[in-house]
This record gives structure tokens, C-alpha cells and sequence, in this order.
């Protein structure tokens, strides 16, 4: 598939928009119409000085990347597609394929009971499959009670959990909210958990798993779940006020938010998804609970049903310094991700999201 990458100029090319901020003026450029760039402006202003965002928009398969930078209140564009974010919860999109990957080569079945795969006897008289774990229906809470958000350091929440932590939870503190598989809730604990059990049925690490059935598949030579293995610039996170934040760094909940990658790394694993006869990205497209009228849920992915009757698979994702949005068109080959280094923590960083969903439609209407 051809892949146009636009080309970056603060001088004015092509279809011409401008929006006023302060004086100054956010022009738009090759492959970018009025109203995407009206999308792109109004979503973004609010956001404090240093804020990046890049996007990449997939019409029929092909790419365009799009950088933007707000510097002294002004928004100007600047080219960041091999730059590196944190994608925070996506990751929970790469660590349903990993569970794929494993049913797919039948050394286990999706609804297996966990506790089946584990050497130590999780303090439970409930069963708890893959799938409710990849879907969270598991009944699981957000996160496990041992761990304190009131004492840990909030810039880095997650980095001291390790697996004698979660070990203790599972054996002696784990209390499921409601019973396995009737009800979706959010559950970062359970993405975790998957992680952890599919690094342990590999018998390798999480990080060895992406590299090796992912990242090396779809040439994302730009992601890890490891900050010390980053080879290509760190956009840094921050928070809301703009001051720069700390990265999250995961242990044993890798699988709930680790992963670091760029727009373009993503853009390639987004054009997989288009492929029918990946069978590993198929088998996370499907549905395995309805959620609501409005909202499915496959392994990973969240299935949007829309009003021209088509369906979007989307995730999100939300750190400390960043947020991510990322929605496909399966059926149209369209899709639209965002990274950014806006703080999960700030009032606006549903813009991210808003941006997201404004984008993609607007590919419907070219």
C-alpha cells in the first residue's frame, strides 16, 4: 500500500487555512483540508506550551502524518512521526494480540481458566477465563488493593509492583467486584494479569513476546515496553500545568500500559488490521460481550457501532504526561491515530478523543 507522508512547512502550501491564536496562525497544508485543520486547532489550543501532537490519518490504506507543537501560544507544525510516546492503554490492545498469538497456536483456548496455567492457587472459588480477562469481565477491580495509590509516587505509579506483589494479591487479597463474565469494568489489574500469565505460559518475558510476535512482524522498530530499550527520540511527557512529568516505568502490569511506540510504528500495525486473513487480528476484531447499544467488546478492542450503520474498533490510552487515540474503519480501510504528550491528568484530554472520532469521520466524506 502506497504511504504519502506529508511534508512539513510552517510556510503556506497548498489548501490554505488559518486560525488565529494570539496572532499567530496554524496553516494547512498538503493532504489536510479546511475542516481537519479546524479539528486539529480547536482540539488543541487549550493545551499548555510544549504540548505535541502526532497524528496519522490512513485513507484507503494509504498515510498521511501530521506534527503539531504548541510553543509560546503558538501552534506550529513540525514532524514527529517517528518520535516516541507512551500509548498507555493501547498496550492492551498489542497484549490481547499476544493472547491471539497463543490460540492461534493452540497452547491454550480462550476460555481456559487462568488458574489452570499458574503455579500457585489463586484464593478463589470463581473460575476466570482469558477472554473475561482480555474483555474485562473478569469482575476484577481497576487495580489490585495492594497497591496504594495514597504511598506509591504518583508520577510513577506502577513501577514497584513486581510479581511477588501480585502474587500476594492473587493468593491472599483478591476480591472480584462482581462474578466473572457478567458485567464489562474497566480493569487495568486484569490486562496486567494477562500479561503476566502470557509471558509465564511463553516462558519469557513481556517485552521478549512483542519484540519477537509483533513488533519484528509488522517492522515497529520504534516500540518496546522498556524506556531503557527507546532508540528514537522521547517526546517528553506533561502535566497539566506544562511542566514535564516523569515517564511510567511497569513491572509485573506491563501488559495494562507500558508500551512506548510512534505514529508511524502504529500506522503499520493499523494497516495489519485491514488484512482479513491475519488470523492472530481477526480473532481480537470479534465480539465477545455487548457492552451497550452502542459498544461491543472484541479482545483488546472496543467495537463502536456509528450512525451510517458502519463499526469503528478503537482504544484508547492515559498516563501521567500523555494520551493516546486510536480508531480503525475496517471496512473503509480509514483509521486515525494520536499520540500526545497531554496528561491523562488534564481537564481536556478528552480533545484527544474528540479529535480521534472528528478526524475519522471526516475520511468518510473525501
Amino acid at each position: 500500500m502506497k504511504n504519502r507522508m506529508i511534508k512539513y512547512f510552517t510556510a503556506l502550501i497548498g489548501i490554505v487555512f488559518s486560525s488565529c491564536l494570539n496572532g499567530q496562525t496554524i496553516d494547512a497544508i498538503n493532504g489536510i483540508n479546511k475542516e481537519q485543520s479546524e479539528l486539529i486547532f480547536n482540539n488543541t489550543r487549550t493545551f499548555p506550551n510544549n504540548t505535541q501532537l502526532s497524528v496519522a490519518l490512513i485513507k484507503n490504506g494509504e498515510i498521511d502524518f501530521v506534527g503539531i507543537e504548541r510553543t509560546n501560544d503558538t501552534i506550529k507544525l513540525i514532524e514527529n512521526h517517528k518520535n516516541v510516546f507512551e500509548i498507555g492503554s493501547i498496550t492492551k490492545v498489542f497484549t490481547a494480540t499476544l493472547l491471539s498469538n497463543l490460540i492461534n497456536d493452540q497452547k491454550i483456548k480462550l476460555n481456559d481458566n487462568i488458574q489452570d496455567y499458574l503455579d500457585f492457587k489463586i484464593k478463589l472459588n470463581r473460575e476466570i477465563t482469558f477472554k473475561e480477562l482480555a474483555n474485562h469481565t473478569s469482575g476484577l477491580p481497576r487495580i489490585p488493593s495492594n497497591l496504594n495509590l495514597l504511598i506509591v509516587d504518583r508520577d510513577n505509579p506502577y513501577k514497584d509492583y513486581d510479581k511477588e506483589k501480585l502474587k500476594e494479591y492473587l493468593t491472599s487479597e483478591i476480591k472480584l467486584n462482581q462474578e466473572p463474565g457478567v458485567k464489562y469494568e474497566y480493569s487495568n489489574l486484569g490486562a496486567g494479569i494477562l500479561g503476566f500469565e502470557i509471558a509465564a505460559i511463553s516462558n519469557t518475558s513481556y517485552e521478549s513476546l512483542l519484540q519477537e510476535k509483533i513488533f519484528q512482524k509488522y517492522k515497529m522498530e520504534n516500540s518496546t515496553s522498556k524506556r531503557e530499550s527507546i532508540k528514537s527520540k522521547l517526546v517528553k511527557g506533561l502535566k497539566p500545568s506544562g511542566k514535564i512529568t516523569s515517564n511510567w516505568d511497569f513491572d509485573v502490569l506491563a501488559g495494562g500500559g507500558a508500551i512506548f511506540s510512534t505514529v508511524e510504528d502504529l500506522s503499520k500495525f493499523a494497516l495489519a488490521q485491514f488484512d482479513n486473513k491475519n488470523k492472530e487480528l481477526t480473532l481480537t476484531q470479534k465480539p465477545t460481550f455487548k457492552i451497550n447499544d452502542n459498544m461491543q467488546i472484541g479482545l483488546g478492542w472496543h467495537i463502536i457501532k456509528r450512525k451510517n450503520d458502519g463499526e469503528l474498533i478503537w482504544h484508547n490510552g492515559g498516563t501521567g504526561g500523555y494520551t493516546s487515540s486510536m480508531a480503525l474503519d475496517l471496512e473503509n480501510k480509514n483509521g486515525i491515530i494520536i499520540l500526545s504528550n497531554v496528561s491523562a491528568f488534564n481537564k481536556k484530554m478528552g480533545n484527544i478523543d474528540q479529535l480521534c472520532f472528528g478526524l475519522i469521520k471526516t475520511l468518510d466524506e473525501k
